[in-house]
């Protein structure tokens, strides 16, 4: 059995959720994972943050409107009376709940109540398409199977055990439909995976069922090895190492969410990145292979800090190393990236509600030095040490752009930098026009 997962823009329309129904109906057996139609979760936000500030009428306004374009994506999808019916039926049970809210208390678990609906209306349309083309298919609930336990991590004990209870109840089906992103937690509650979530609900089920392969469909063919949005000339790149794209996906490349490689990797699942405008296109595989090409791709994220701690010797080397790790992992806050000496600790990290605790408590024990408006860049491949004169290449590429911070050595996968964010472009820019030459391809041990 396979999985394939469709985000948004693949079903943000009636004609590409048609598509999609095309593609998935082939007679390979199958686990279907289905992001929200494009724009809705960002409009379930919108009525969220209302009816957390109890503005009642801009709520009623959009629930309204969201309402409406399901009604006619319903209609436009639907041609069979009583299947339409159906659907109508179901979206007008599912907005009921959204109309609840605003009169009754509104807290952080409604709110997660709120989100589900975008999975749950566009799994079920899906569902009804299939049902209209006589396509034998069965809707599950991802509520009956995906789970996180009490530290927000997912629980694949129970994941696996409760999917392939699902599953059994189905002999001779081979087409599943479900919600990407949704899940419960450990108190029964209705949460969920975060932003690009279902690209990680598809591993995790990929991974409880030993799928023989997770495709992750979308709008662009498979992963380039650069960012298009600010790169000209950018390719696809055909083949990925787990590692390779997990950096990748780590530091920035929006095709793939970065959590999502673990399960696979686990049970050596081949990963496929697809493109559902253009089906026939090779994309990207993902697997446990390491090539010999070098430089894979290039990637870059946003919104970083750059923080030096300087000791003041009130701590040993060591325990001054140890008391930065233990108060960054009390505020679960973590490292993107880390470089040391015995003197100095610096690192840059990308996630930033608790810094100021954090540098509240480690301003007992060091001088600290903060930069905002940092990214990180990072060059991915086969970066085997032994492979000589490849980050002297990289470095010269970047002759030019002031770097804050080299990271180089924690693993044969990747040459990080961070610089200010005003040179991110021109650096993508430059990295690949000097790297993506063909005599850098390949290695020379």
């Amino acid at each position: 059995m396979k999985v394939y997962k469709f985000g948004g823009t693949p079903v943000g329309t009636v004609e590409r959720m048609k598509h999609v129904a095309e593609l998935v109906s082939d007679s390979t057996p199958k686990i279907v994972v289905l992001s929200a139609t494009a724009g809705t979760t960002n409009h379930l936000e919108q009525i969220a943050a209302d009816l957390f500030n109890r503005e009642t009428e801009p709520a009623h306004e959009k629930i309204t409107r969201l309402e409406f374009q399901f009604i006619d994506f319903a209609n436009e999808l639907l041609k069979n009376d009583s299947i339409k019916r159906e659907a109508i039926d179901y979206i007008l049970d599912r907005f009921q709940q959204l109309w609840g809210f605003i009169s009754n208390e509104f807290t952080s678990v409604e709110e997660k109540d709120v989100l589900a609906q975008g999975e749950l209306i566009s799994t079920a349309l899906m569902h009804f398409c299939l049902r209209e083309q006589n396509i034998p298919s069965v809707l599950l609930s991802a509520f009956d199977f995906m789970r996180t336990g009490p530290e927000g991590e997912p629980d694949m004990g129970y994941i696996e055990e409760k999917l392939q209870e699902q599953l059994a109840r189905y002999p001779g089906i081979r087409l599943f439909i479900t919600q990407g992103y949704i899940c419960k937690n450990a108190y029964n509650e209705t949460d969920n995976l975060k932003r690009g979530g279902s690209d990680y609900t598809a591993s995790l089920i990929g991974a409880a069922i030993h799928a023989e392969e997770i495709q992750i469909w979308t709008d662009i063919d498979g992963m380039h090895n650069n960012d298009p949005r600010e790169v000209s000339g950018t390719r696809s790149v055909k083949h990925l190492s787990f590692n390779e794209a997990e950096q990748l996906a780590f530091y920035g490349a929006k095709i793939l969410h970065p959590f999502c490689i673990a399960p696979a990797r686990k049970r050596n699942i081949p990963v496929r990145l697809l493109n559902s405008m253009n089906p026939t296109a090779e994309g990207t595989l993902i697997s446990d292979r390491q090539d010999d090409n070098i430089i894979k791709a290039i990637a870059a994220k946003d919104n970083i800090f750059y923080i030096k701690f300087k000791t003041k010797h009130d701590l040993c080397p060591y325990q001054f190393i140890s008391r930065i790790f233990d108060v960054f992992a009390k505020y679960r806050t973590p490292l993107c990236l880390l470089v040391s000496s015995n003197q100095d600790v610096s690192v840059a990290i990308d996630y930033n509600e608790c810094l100021s605790k954090i540098l509240s408590e480690l301003s007992q024990c060091a001088k600290i030095q903060i930069e905002d408006r940092m990214s990180i860049v990072s060059v991915v491949g086969n970066m085997h040490w032994q492979y000589t004169g490849v980050e002297a290449q990289i470095v010269k590429a970047l002759k030019n752009i002031p770097i804050r911070m080299i990271s180089y050595g924690s693993n044969d996968s990747d040459v990080a930098f961070v610089i200010r964010t005003e040179d991110k472009k021109r650096a993508l820019q430059t990295l690949s026009n000097k790297l993506f030459k063909p005599e850098l391809y390949k290695a020379e041990r």
